[in-house]
């Protein structure tokens, strides 16, 4: 059986300096409960797979998957890079054109995803697709990432994170993201993933056409 396990990436919050043994245990407590549920997806399909096998799989109990995933939509995924992306964004230098310190943090978490199994991006993709629970909690999670996001717009343009205009566009930059995950998914995977985001990107800095060619 192929690996489920995602490798680490210069980014991974477990190499983040600082980090204390108990903080490191946590994470690896949380790639061990990840890793379990991907290969009993593989194995026997999304439904069938219970936080009960998934516990046993990942060798604790179904209360400690409880405590670092509150739903088995939330295994599956990925938002705990979600800070650092935001943090990374804050950091960049001050007279840096705006699209281009997004483009950077692209660039960035196309590296951490890079860093993962394959199967397991593509499975994840195809979830987020297929599976209406884990869309759904998709949806969600890309609203909790909105308003994170807004504050780093918000400083960046000297408006207040509640604006009107600023939640728009959090909310457009974050559901055009997400839109070539599922698009990517949709299409088997065709076509280089960075090159679909900065098309995204493009879109959110220039509109469509304004007229037919």
């Amino acid at each position: 059986m192929t690996s489920m396990t995602a490798a680490r990436s210069p980014l991974s919050p477990a190499d983040r300096p600082g980090l204390g043994l108990r903080e490191r245990k946590k994470i690896k407590t949380r790639e061990a409960i990840r890793s379990a549920t991907y290969a009993l997806i593989k194995e026997q399909g999304y439904d069938a797979t219970t936080i009960e096998q998934i516990a046993e799989r990942a060798e604790v109990s179904p209360s400690t998957v409880f405590r670092y995933f509150p739903t088995k939509e939330d295994i599956v995924l990925t938002d705990e890079y979600d800070p650092l992306m935001v943090e990374e964004l804050r950091a960049r230098p001050a007279g840096e054109p705006w699209m281009d310190s997004l483009r950077h943090i692209m660039q960035k978490a196309i590296e951490l995803t890079a860093a993962e199994d394959p199967e397991m991006i593509k499975m994840r993709a195809h979830l987020g697709v297929q599976v209406p629970a884990v869309r759904s909690r998709m949806f969600e999670s890309m609203s909790e990432t909105g308003r994170m996001l807004c504050g780093a717009i918000a400083d960046h343009f000297g408006l207040a994170p509640d604006d009107l205009r600023v939640r728009v566009y959090a909310m457009s930059l974050i559901g055009g993201l997400m839109e070539v995950s599922m698009y990517w998914a949709e299409n088997d995977f065709k076509g280089d993933l960075k090159d679909l985001m900065h098309q995204a990107l493009d879109v959110l800095e220039h509109g469509l056409p304004t007229e037919k060619p």
